[in-house]
């Protein structure tokens, strides 16, 4: 399963207090295209009000992310992390899968 570091929960929180969105709404990955590698698909992050019927829901500290099936797949075993730098924020999947 997904796991959301601390730094991308704080980076999440920080957008959704920016924006308009109404309390409770929380982020949702999706498959968006495929990527350049032909490897999977490339990822999209949006803000929705509730999860979408079969989506899976992380917890993460006072956020919650919804995934998308086909991108949950995708995302077994990896970590969703943020780099903020000034206002800009950057996510990353990192594997977390033991070597």
């Amino acid at each position: 399963m997904l796991t959301i570091s601390p730094e991308a929960s704080q980076a999440i929180r920080g957008i959704l207090a920016a924006s308009d969105a109404p309390d409770g709404s929380m982020f949702r990955i999706a498959p968006q295209g495929q990527d350049g590698t032909g490897s999977g698909p490339d990822l999209a992050v949006s803000v929705t009000e509730s999860p979408a019927p079969g989506d899976e829901v992380v917890e993460g500290e006072e956020v919650a992310v919804c995934v998308e099936p086909t991108a949950a797949a995708v995302l077994e075993d990896k970590e969703l992390d943020a780099n903020v730098v000034g206002e800009q924020v950057s996510f990353t999947i990192d594997d977390q899968t033991p070597s």
